[in-house]
């Protein structure tokens, strides 16, 4: 099986201030990656160790991510994997969400993913590097609650999986991870239906991951080279189970979730 050497490589992370974005800065780190950790948030940046080179960035700007880039380029003079971890999410029915917030989890989640790694991609290319992207279980499989979520991760496939065909033969390896749920700040900080802090209960099935375990194991499949990781026993269930019986998913999703299908 390949095995993708990480110790001395140049790898960027988006959303890298958030609760698995730091997981991942350190995993990478400890395999003896240089790392870049891009995000919005610049105090949670200055927290991050000092050899970090930390840039704020807001992703959903094409200019921005491309200037990160520069950066990245002129500090270390390559760049070999890019890590697309950024992501918001919401939490209200479809019926009573204002479509501005459909658009801002897009915005983020698909379009910040694409910016970044447009901007990221001759680089690259240029060294037979690694694309990343972090999805989740709403990637592949509906979620009660969370259509605007579900449709941006959808669209990450889509959009990466084409890539992976484009890029045959680059040398370029592209990698999608799908995580159950975990225990970060975007659990907890949904969206409402009005844009404002979501209300009512969350629910978890099964039980929430700690980011430190999924950075770990996105490491390990990146160094095999994996092309799809279902990190948890729920994302590997709801996997196997929306393929072969989806009304059967669908049932139990729904009964699963129903505290949220009674939120406004």
């Amino acid at each position: 099986m390949p095995r993708r050497e990480l110790s001395g490589r140049v790898v960027a992370i988006t959303g890298a201030a958030g609760g698995l974005g730091r997981a991942l800065v350190a995993a990478f780190a400890a395999r003896g990656a240089r790392v870049a950790a891009l995000d919005l948030d610049a105090a949670g940046l200055a927290q991050l160790a000092p050899e970090v080179l930390a840039l704020p960035c807001d992703i959903t700007r094409p200019q921005a991510c491309r200037d990160a880039v520069a950066q990245v380029l002129a500090r270390f003079g390559a760049l070999d994997v890019l890590v697309n971890n950024a992501g918001i999410s919401h939490r209200s029915l479809l019926a009573a969400t204002d479509p501005a917030v459909i658009r801002s989890v897009m915005e983020v989640n698909f379009f910040g993913a694409l910016n970044a790694t447009q901007a990221a991609l001759e680089a690259l290319t240029a060294r037979r590097g690694a694309i990343v992207a972090i999805s989740s279980v709403a990637g592949f499989a509906p979620l009660v609650a969370r259509t605007g979520y579900a449709a941006s991760k959808h669209a990450l496939h889509g959009l990466f999986e084409t890539l992976r065909a484009e890029l045959e033969g680059s040398g370029v390896h592209v990698m999608l991870a799908c995580p159950g749920f975990i225990r970060t700040a975007i659990a907890q900080a949904h969206l409402g239906a009005d844009g404002g802090a979501a209300r009512g209960p969350r629910t978890v099935v099964g039980e929430a991951l700690a980011p430190e375990e999924v950075a770990a194991r996105i490491v390990n499949a990146l160094e095999r080279e994996r092309r799809l990781l279902l990190i948890g026993g729920v994302a590997r269930l709801a996997w196997w189970m929306s393929r072969l019986a989806p009304r059967l998913y669908a049932r139990i999703m729904v009964r699963r979730m129903r505290a949220e299908l009674q939120q406004r």
